[in-house]
């Protein structure tokens, strides 16, 4: 079985993409690590993103026991190279095949597709500047896509080859 794991900044497009995929490959199970670190008010420390990734992992091992489940798409921010390793360790000590990306944008496509979000609510200026601040940080990661300029079915039938 195959997780594919897509990374990147907020508003990149890797909820889009990974529902993507996983709505175009049939027994694809789509994990949001967001709804793995669901608090309220939201609180990203180790402890919380500790619990978020046992959370992931504990999903991943139940899907990989369901006979309908062929891939997994998880989509997460992973800014702390920590959070990336424990994921990567964890899925390997499953014994999967991981495929990992690095969804980036340029600037201008960040802020166009930001504002054109209107149905997220960490779409907010503050955050955004938080994201593009962080552009930087992911262009150094190992296996990046650009996405500007490319439609979500391309950059979905680019992460699949």
């Amino acid at each position: 079985m195959k997780v594919i794991i897509l990374n990147g900044p907020m508003g990149v497009g890797k909820t889009s993409v990974g529902k993507y995929i996983a709505d175009t490959n049939a027994g694809t199970a789509f994990i949001d690590g967001d709804w793995c670190l669901d608090l309220h008010p939201f609180v990203g420390n180790r402890e919380t993103k500790t619990m978020a990734i046992d959370n992931i992992l504990h999903m991943i091992s139940n899907y990989r026991k369901c006979s309908f489940c062929q891939m997994i798409v998880l989509v997460w921010l992973m800014d702390d190279e920590w959070v990336r390793q424990s994921i990567i360790d964890g899925i390997s000590s499953m014994e999967l095949e991981i495929k990992y990306v690095t969804l980036m944008c340029d600037k201008e496509e960040l802020i166009r597709r930001w504002k054109k979000d209107d149905k997220c609510e960490w779409r907010t200026d503050e955050w955004l500047k938080v994201s593009l601040k962080s552009l930087p940080q992911f262009m150094n990661q190992e296996s990046v896509i650009s996405t500007t300029g490319i439609s979500i079915p391309e950059i979905a039938e680019m992460i699949i080859r």
